[in-house]
């Protein structure tokens, strides 16, 4: 038969590795391995932390834009509603004036055509007085049908 192997160091494999160095380096590998994967985890971490003040910075951005832009609707909008205002008021102003106008016109030929009738009924008062009874005899006639 074979004898076992024998370990010069004195150390028991827990590992299930007959030889130090292998289990020495697989050690070594576990421990690479958890600080590579700490420092990425650190990246990572990093790069979240950066990507959240870039999303925060890119938010007030927009808000800021967001608000600069109502702003200049709003004044565009007071502005334009205040030339509405104004044009309307002097075409209010303009109707006013002509209405003014039309009705002073209207009193005037109204008066005239007034003394007019008063200057025909003078001159004229046998015909008036017989136009006037023709005229009534006419409209009796016209309701009692």
């Amino acid at each position: 038969m074979t004898e076992p192997l024998s370990n010069p160091s004195g150390l028991e494999p827990t590992t299930g590795f007959t030889n130090p160095s292998v289990a020495q380096a697989a050690n070594d590998l576990r421990t690479a391995a958890g600080e590579k994967a700490k420092e990425l985890a650190q990246s990572i971490t990093t790069q979240a932390a950066a990507l959240k003040e870039r999303a925060v910075e890119s938010a007030q951005h927009f808000r800021e834009v967001a608000t600069e832009k109502a702003s200049a609707f709003k004044q565009t909008a007071a502005e334009k509603a205040e030339s509405l205002r104004i044009a309307a008021a002097e075409r209010a102003h303009r109707l006013q004036e002509s209405a003014a106008e039309q009705w002073s016109h209207t009193c005037e030929r109204g008066k005239d055509i007034q003394i007019t009738a008063e200057d025909y009924i003078r001159q004229n008062p046998t015909k008036c007085v017989v136009g006037a009874l023709g005229l009534g005899i006419l409209i009796g006639l016209m309701v009692r049908r």
